[in-house]
C-alpha cells in the first residue's frame, strides 16, 4: 500500500515539478501564446510517460512466464524441485513476503524475479543455474532474487522509468515546439505545428531517450547491490552470495528476455547502461559491508 501511494504521490509531483518549472520560467507564458497548450502537454505527457510504465509491470509475470518458458513449480516432480520450492518459501517468510511462485526455465545460468505485486511475484531459476551450482550457491542467488521482491524494486523500477518517460515526452515536445517557432517566425501557425516539430520531437525522443536509459540503468546497478546485502542478510553471512558471485563469473549467464533482465542475477552490457555491476565489484561490496 505505502508503495502504490508513493506511486500516486510521485505522478502528482512530476506534473507539479514541470508545471511550476515552466511557470517560474515564463515558457508557459510563451507557449500558450503560441498555440501550445501547456495543461494538455502535461496531461499527455504524464499518460504517455507512466502509462507504458504501468502496463508493462501489471503484465510482468505472464510476459516472464511466457517470454522464458518458464514452467512453474505447482507439484514438485522431484526432491529438488521440492528442496527449490521450500527454500524459497524459506527465505520468503524471513524477508516478511507472501510465498513467491516458483518456477524453472531451460537455458545457461540465470535467474530472475518479477511481479507487480510484493505478496504476488515469480521466482525463477535456470536449469544451467541448478546444474552448476552448488545448492548454498543457489540458495545464495534465491536469497539476492527474494531480496529484490522485498526490496519492491519492480515497483521502483517502474516509477524511476515512468519518471523519466514523462520526462522526455514533456521536453522533447517543448523545444520542438520552440524549434519550429523560430523557424517559422511570422509565418501563419493556424495549419499547426511544422515540420521543425515533428524533426526535432522525433530526434528529442531519441537522444533523451538515450539519457533516460542511462540514468535507469545507473539506478539498477545501485539497486543490485542492496539486493546482494540483502541476500546476504537472509542468509546470515555474506560468504555463500560471494561465493555464488564468483561461480558466476567464471560461467556464461545466459541471456535473459528484455523484460526481465534487469531483474535476473546477471546482465546488461557496456558501462553506462549495463543493468547489473562487475561481479568484481559486486564481490568487493560484499567484502567491505559490515556482514558476517
Amino acid at each position: 500500500m505505502k508503495r502504490i501511494i508513493l506511486f500516486l504521490l510521485t505522478n502528482i509531483a512530476v506534473v507539479a515539478v514541470l508545471g511550476i518549472v515552466a511557470s517560474l520560467l515564463g515558457v508557459n507564458r510563451y507557449l500558450t501564446a503560441n498555440g501550445l497548450n501547456l495543461s494538455a502537454l502535461l496531461g499527455f505527457a504524464l499518460i504517455m510517460g507512466f502509462g507504458g510504465a504501468i502496463i508493462s509491470l501489471l503484465i510482468s509475470k505472464p510476459v516472464a512466464k511466457w517470454s522464458s518458458g518458464v514452467r512453474v513449480i505447482n507439484q514438485a516432480q522431484n526432491a529438488d524441485e521440492a528442496w527449490i520450492v521450500e527454500t524459497v518459501r524459506k527465505l520468503a517468510d524471513k524477508a516478511q513476503i507472501g510465498m513467491p511462485e516458483v518456477g524453472i526455465f531451460e537455458g545457461a545460468p540465470n535467474a530472475f524475479a518479477t511481479g507487480a505485486f510484493k505478496n504476488s511475484s515469480l521466482v525463477a531459476v535456470s536449469t544451467g543455474l541448478l546444474q552448476g551450482m552448488t545448492r548454498e550457491e543457489i540458495e545464495a542467488v534465491i536469497a539476492h532474487e527474494v531480496a529484490h521482491i522485498a526490496n519492491g524494486d519492480m515497483v521502483t523500477m517502474t516509477l524511476i522509468q515512468g519518471v523519466m518517460n514523462t520526462f522526455v515526452v514533456f521536453l522533447s515536445r517543448v523545444i520542438g515546439y520552440a524549434v519550429d517557432s523560430f523557424l517559422r517566425r511570422g509565418d501563419d501557425r493556424s495549419s499547426g505545428p511544422g515540420i521543425g516539430y515533428y524533426v526535432s520531437t522525433i530526434v528529442l525522443d531519441i537522444v533523451l531517450g538515450f539519457a533516460a536509459a542511462i540514468v535507469v540503468a545507473w539506478f539498477s546497478r545501485h539497486r543490485e547491490f542492496r539486493a546482494d546485502a540483502g541476500a546476504a542478510q537472509l542468509m546470515g553471512r555474506k560468504q555463500p552470495m560471494m561465493n555464488a558471485l564468483a561461480r558466476l563469473g567464471g560461467m556464461q549467464p545466459g541471456e535473459l528476455p528484455k523484460t526481465v533482465e534487469a531483474m535476473g542475477i546477471t546482465g546488461g552490457m557496456g558501462k553506462l547502461f549495463a543493468t547489473h555491476p562487475p561481479i568484481e565489484e559486486r564481490i568487493a561490496a560484499l567484502q567491505s559491508s559490515t556482514e558476517r
